[in-house]
């Protein structure tokens, strides 16, 4: 067994570190492992972000270190000096039971602070001078982002960072979507097609370094047994390969002619674009969704972006004329066809962008 180590992404030195991998490799363990060393060695704190303030409360936050506790590893990093770790006020603290007042003693100042981007306004008004790790945990969801999420963490960075420039950035995930609204907005163009076991370095402007990790698949756990099914979404759980749905095409030898086109409005996730024929053929209707490659004509764009173009909407599923019943009738009617299982993933994640609850 060998879990996830932070050796070779250090050697990088680069501002944001990007860690993706499958899941339960360690990447997390090591940089809460890392919050606590950096604690010990340097007096600094660590700032652990979750998209949702849910994460970073109650019981969730009490047991973001229980591995590392029942592990030993606080004992082992603090030379006994600490045994556990409490959460309280939204951070996180050592202790160590004292025998003699047969309580747990905490150490007077946190380690390692709790953010949400979703809470993001309660931390506006506070500095936080002691903080130069940052971790954000799990950035890539397979359910859905907050609106202008990356312009969220942004803001959340510029409230801890101030203005110091020796705070490494590192952001966490596993392998559940490989469309992220993060790749595009900082430039990771290659990022999904990165092999496997490589580390990329992105530069950008004058000084800012980003390194990117594709974890090997160096882990056997003894679990993986257990997803022994012929089934490619539980590849992600066994070796980290991204996680792709299926997603219907095309009969085999169906082809589209032009005049068969009734109508393309496109859909825009990020940076991507997907052109959306509606097609009659053969007396059947239905969608087909391609990349597009050409310049969009004068047509209707569904983005989850905000815009005063009437002729750039947020969304079908609440119609404001004709064309979006028609096409949400027909996308719910299961007539949506996809050229690839990559623009069929694009789609879905429009879709659970613009209908969450």
């Amino acid at each position: 067994m060998r879990y996830y180590d932070l050796k070779a992404i250090k050697k990088y030195n680069a501002d944001y570190n990007l860690i993706i991998g499958e899941r339960s490799n360690g990447k997390t363990y090591a940089l809460l492992k890392e919050s606590i060393k950096n604690f010990i060695e340097n007096g600094k704190e660590t700032a652990y972000i979750r998209r949702w303030k849910d994460d970073i409360i109650g019981k969730r936050a009490d047991n973001v270190f229980s591995s590392l506790v029942e592990n030993m590893e606080v004992e082992k990093l603090t030379n006994g000096k600490y045994e556990n770790v409490v959460f309280s006020r939204g951070a996180w603290y050592l202790t160590k039971f004292d025998a003699e007042k047969k309580k747990m003693i905490a150490n007077t100042n946190p380690f390692c602070r709790a953010f949400s981007l979703s809470d993001v306004e309660h931390d506006k008004s506070t500095s936080y001078p002691n903080i130069n790790l940052i971790v954000f945990d799990e950035f890539i969801t397979r359910m859905y982002y907050l609106p202008d999420e990356f312009v969220i963490f942004m803001n959340v960075l510029s409230t801890i960072i101030r203005d110091k420039n020796d705070v490494k950035i590192y952001m966490l995930a596993n392998t559940v979507n490989k469309f992220c609204p993060y790749f595009d907005e900082m430039g990771l163009v290659n990022i999904t097609t990165q092999q496997q076991g490589t580390i990329d370095l992105y530069s950008m402007g004058e000084n800012l370094k980003i390194a990117v990790e594709y974890c090997g698949n160096k882990l056997i756990k003894k679990s993986n047994k257990y997803f022994a099914f012929n089934n490619p979404h539980l590849q992600m759980i066994t070796n980290g390969s991204w996680e792709i749905d299926l997603y219907k095409h095309l009969p085999q030898g169906t082809k589209i002619k032009p005049k068969e086109i009734l109508y393309t409005f496109y859909i825009k996730f990020g940076l991507k674009t997907i052109g959306c024929d509606v097609v009659l053929k053969d007396k059947n209707i239905f969608v087909f969704c391609r990349y597009q490659t050409k310049p969009i004509s004068n047509s209707i764009i569904y983005t989850p972006e905000y815009t005063i173009d009437m002729n750039t909407r947020k969304s079908f599923f609440i119609p404001i004329d004709k064309i979006d019943k028609f096409v949400r009738d027909l996308y719910n009617a299961n007539r949506f066809f996809y050229q690839s299982n990559d623009i069929g993933e694009i789609v879905n994640n429009y879709v659970k962008q613009v209908t969450r609850g």
